[in-house]
């Protein structure tokens, strides 16, 4: 499969999700996932882009993020993945690289998906059947956007915020959404997108990156190209 360019233009909502080489451990101790979060939350400012949910697990990450300029989530992912390397073979006297290859991401649509996505990052480690309850897992912006811890990170979205008009009803609405079961069919739909670098969304928002952009951002229908 050809591997489509990367595409994070401005004010569009990016899903990133960066894995360890070889799916090994990429956090060792709290010493990782701070130093990886302070990275984070310097770049972020240094590159203009608004973090809204991000969770770290042992062996890969997931952020939601809206750029402030075009490429900008390159950059930002640039300047984490490559200090933070740095940082690790460091800290455990080792050598090489520590991601898999680049970052995977996709394009999200903020009208309908964005809260889908940001409730299938912070509730990973509930999957993981880490924790039962998302606020037990400390590596997530969960307890920043359900529970109100403050935090250096976060840039609230506008669909977060339309949820309710005070931060106590927007948390409680939150809370709620977040107790839903997640349709599977749709999260098989966010897993696609990000690894093939595509779209989430419907087609309507699929039809406007399109045309805007000039690039596929749905599947390729399957068979083989006619060649001429």
């Amino acid at each position: 499969m050809t591997r489509l360019p990367r595409l994070c233009p401005a004010e569009v909502p990016v899903h990133v999700m960066h894995r360890g080489h070889d799916r090994k451990i990429c956090f060792v101790c709290d010493d990782d996932y701070l130093s990886y979060l302070s990275l984070l939350s310097e770049g972020a400012l240094f590159y203009g882009v608004e973090i809204h949910s991000w969770v770290l697990m042992t062996n890969h990450i997931h952020i939601l993020a809206t750029p402030k300029s075009d490429n900008s989530i390159s950059r930002l992912m640039q300047h984490v993945g490559g200090h933070y390397v740095r940082y690790f073979n460091r800290m455990y006297l080792r050598t090489g690289t520590l991601w898999e290859g680049r970052f995977k991401s996709c394009l999200v649509e903020d009208e309908t998906c964005f809260l889908v996505c940001q409730r299938y990052i912070e509730l990973n480690p509930v999957r993981a059947n880490i924790v039962e309850d998302p606020g037990g897992y400390r590596w997530s912006s969960y307890r920043a956007n359900a529970l109100g811890k403050v935090s250096n990170i976060i840039s609230p979205h506008k669909i977060y915020t339309s949820l309710g008009a005070t931060p106590t009803e927007r948390m409680s609405s939150y809370r709620k959404l977040c107790s839903e079961v997640l349709d599977s069919e749709v999260l098989d739909d966010l897993r696609k997108a990000t690894q093939r670098g595509l779209a989430f969304g419907g087609n309507r928002f699929k039809d406007q990156i399109e045309a805007t952009f000039g690039r596929r951002v749905r599947p390729e229908k399957p068979g083989r190209k006619t060649k001429h």
